[in-house]
């Protein structure tokens, strides 16, 4: 393929050459993956309303994403195993990132550790945090992304327990992937891949491993990790988790009004909106279609984000129409890293930020900061009522 023309082509190219268990970790939903698909179709049944003879020179995407300016309303969404599909993918995805002028979030569960981060960038980035049995732990992760300078904490309340992911479950899913004929077989169909990593240290979740006690080999880190997700997180938790960080800080994983009123109550500066990439509860509402919702219920008093589905500027543009401050990208930019690394990362943020230059032009419109509603058309999308009791 030499002429990638949309974040489709990087799919396909990422489809060849990374791994299938990690390929399909990216590309994949829980169950039945109605709630993964559904994120991405219901873009596609917005509108647009396309304007004529209007002024469309002078365009600007610039806008702020809690207080930092961005050159777009974009973020690299956190994603765990990124270096699994690219090697050295966490460090090479905020490298594109810091040069596009957009956030970059690293996951609690990257290969690459906040540190190797940190020292290979030179800007601040975003840290998601996932909440975990062992509090000590947490405090000392914490620490280490304060002391790494990341400039927002994003904290993840929809992975109390894990979803039903089948081809995770098909696959044995783990990093590094364990030696079995079928992954050997698998992997030799690989070499650009296994070039790669042969090339780096960087194989494991380098934020957990060598900071926990007990921890000696994978088999021990493999055990520890599956049991630390708590299911009796609570709001309590999260406000701990505040006093602790002491900074801004992002509620993740948010599709219901009343869980909205938690988030401005917690003290918040943003939320997003967000099922997990339909990784969690299946038959769960679409991203987009849940936005609407809680932008109506909490927008004037918290900023939203939202993501879930998002593969294209036109994507992004629909979601700033109906309220979220920013979007966050997640499948499109792994698909570029899995591609080609950092160029293919790249490569989906300059898809990205000229089909939203493009088709906002089209709608009559030069400013991103001044789309709202009025560029779709009405009835092509649905704010709906209230999901809750009232």
């Amino acid at each position: 393929m030499t002429v990638i023309t949309s974040v489709e082509d990087l799919r396909i190219l990422a489809k060849r050459r990374v791994p299938r268990m990690f390929y399909d970790y990216a590309d994949s939903g829980a169950w039945t993956e109605s709630t993964y698909r559904n994120n991405e179709t219901d873009f596609g049944k917005i509108k647009l309303r396309q304007r004529v003879a209007v002024n469309m020179e002078n365009r600007t995407l610039k806008s702020t994403m809690i207080g930092q300016e961005v050159s777009m309303p974009v973020a690299i969404a956190p994603t765990g195993l990124t270096g699994m599909q690219h090697a050295d993918g966490e460090i090479l995805a905020a490298r594109a990132a810091e040069k596009f002028g957009i956030p970059f979030t690293l996951s609690t569960m990257s290969i690459c550790s906040i540190e190797d981060v940190a020292e290979n960038t030179s800007k601040p980035f975003w840290f998601q945090l996932y909440m975990m049995r062992d509090r000590a732990f947490m405090e000392r992760l914490i620490n280490r992304a304060k002391a790494a300078g990341c400039s927002a904490l994003v904290v993840t309340l929809d992975l109390q327990i894990l979803g039903q992911r089948h081809k995770d479950i098909k696959n044995g899913l783990s990093a590094p992937p364990k030696p079995t004929l079928r992954n050997m077989i698998n992997l030799a169909t690989k070499p650009r891949w296994c070039l790669g990593m042969l090339g780096t240290q960087r194989r494991t979740f380098r934020n957990i491993a060598g900071h926990v006690d007990g921890i000696a080999d994978m088999s021990s880190l493999s055990s520890w990790t599956a049991t630390q997700f708590d299911p009796a997180l609570s709001w309590d938790d999260v406000q701990w988790i505040k006093e602790r960080w002491g900074g801004k800080m992002i509620i993740k994983g948010i599709l219901d009004e009343e869980d909205a009123e938690m988030a401005v109550r917690s003290g918040a500066d943003a939320l997003i909106v967000s099922n997990h990439g339909g990784r969690q509860l299946d038959g769960a509402l679409s991203s987009i279609e849940a936005l609407p919702r809680i932008v109506r219920t909490v927008g004037d008093r918290i900023e939203v984000h939202m993501d879930g589905g998002v593969r294209s500027g036109q994507d992004v543009l629909k979601a700033v129409a109906l309220g979220a401050r920013g979007v966050y990208i997640g499948r499109a930019f792994l698909y570029g890293l899995g591609a080609m690394g950092e160029a293919g990362v790249t490569k989906t943020l300059s898809l990205i930020r000229n089909e939203m230059d493009i088709t906002m032009a089209l709608c009559g419109l030069r400013d991103v900061q001044n789309v709202d509603r009025k560029i779709l058309v009405p009835g092509t999308w649905n704010e709906g009522s209230s999901v809750t009791s009232r």
